[in-house]
């Protein structure tokens, strides 16, 4: 029996390179008057920074994954520890799971797809990835880490802005933008921020991928996408600084290895074609596709159809009708390291109905 989405406790992940400041962020979180309790699971590296004295305070229960590495056994870790929380149900009302610097975020964002006993009681809310202002571009050349935890991010705080220059910071949120255009950025000092922006996010609930994304459908990427071949952006992928202006005088980086690729059209698909083709390209290039998230509009269907994954899995329904007044246009977003990108945008125009 599975519970309804709305009773099952949110889970908020937690990630961010060393010392960007997300003890600081969970230590505000745990000491806001917000009358909520939350279960605390850290996977530490030997940096404990959570001010126990406040969690027990707070009443809250910090349990730690024991060995610090998180790749290779944070299923069997994380469903154990689930399992115990979900014992002395209603003692919180959240869980939040702190990862270590050095993780990629996507196996603890899996295990909430995948394992049936902790998808059964719980619901992952977002990935939140902390990033430090003055660092981040040196941890982009040599840390494949920090670009999977910007990639991945529902929201990134752009932390400790105090430190750099406003031109820096534009610099710093292009490239953050060229790595992720869907995530919300936030610009903090000492991650302070209104926990309403990072939790209660819903931000894997497919009935709400548009109200949190907004700039997913806007402007940003409009240089992307169309029905016709863009000339001008195919070859700008092997530069990791390469760069070019947009009527929104923001300059759009693109990554060497982590890219978005946007599609779009304004043309009804075919959905015997569309889901064939979306499950082979996630089978083939899934260990490349970090996040994809779209909505779709299929010939002779009055649903918008709304999908998002997490490498391999996808998850996608019926969300709610089409209204009169909205364009009925079709939009995906992969993000992902050395993705395909001409493959999977004749792949997708060959499905359209």
């Amino acid at each position: 029996m599975t519970a309804p989405q709305n009773d099952k406790i949110p889970v908020t992940v937690l990630t961010g390179y060393l010392g960007a400041g997300k003890t600081t962020l969970l230590n505000r979180i745990l000491s806001e008057p917000h009358g909520k309790k939350f279960a605390v699971i850290v996977n530490e590296f030997g940096e404990i920074g959570i001010d126990n004295e406040l969690v027990v305070n707070a009443d809250e229960e910090v349990f730690e994954m024991n060995n610090g590495c998180i790749c290779c056994t944070v299923r069997g870790d994380l469903v154990r520890i689930i399992d115990g929380l979900m014992r002395r149900k209603g003692k919180f009302d959240a869980i939040i799971v702190e990862t270590t610097g050095l993780a990629d975020p996507a196996p603890v964002a899996q295990t909430f797809f995948m394992d049936e006993q902790v998808g059964a009681k719980t619901k992952l809310d977002a990935v939140v990835t902390v990033a430090d202002a003055k660092w981040l571009t040196d941890r982009l050349k040599d840390a494949p880490e920090a670009k999977n935890q910007i990639a991945f991010a529902d929201v990134i705080l752009l932390n400790k802005t105090d430190l750099v220059t406003p031109e820096e910071l534009r610099e710093l949120e292009a490239r953050i933008r060229g790595l992720n255009p869907y995530a919300r950025l936030h610009r903090t000092e000492r991650a302070k921020i209104d926990i309403k922006e990072v939790l209660g996010r819903n931000a894997f609930d497919l009935d709400r991928i548009l109200d949190i994304e907004p700039s997913f459908l806007g402007a940003e990427d409009h240089d992307h996408g169309h029905d016709h071949s863009d000339h001008d952006h195919h070859d700008h992928h092997d530069h990791g600084h390469d760069h070019h202006h947009h009527g929104d005088g923001l300059k759009h980086y693109h990554d060497e290895h982590m890219q978005s690729v946007s599609l779009r059209t304004d043309k009804p698909l075919n959905p015997d074609k569309f889901f064939p083709w979306i499950q082979d390209l996630v089978a083939k290039d899934g260990p490349n596709i970090l996040r994809c998230k779209g909505i779709l509009s299929f010939k002779d269907d009055p649903e918008r159809f709304v999908f998002q994954g997490v490498h391999m899995i996808l998850d996608g329904n019926h969300q709610r009708p089409w209204r009169a007044d909205e364009a009925r246009d079709s939009r995906i977003v992969f993000i992902g390291r050395d993705l395909p990108e001409d493959r999977i945008r004749q792949g997708f125009e060959s499905c359209i109905a």
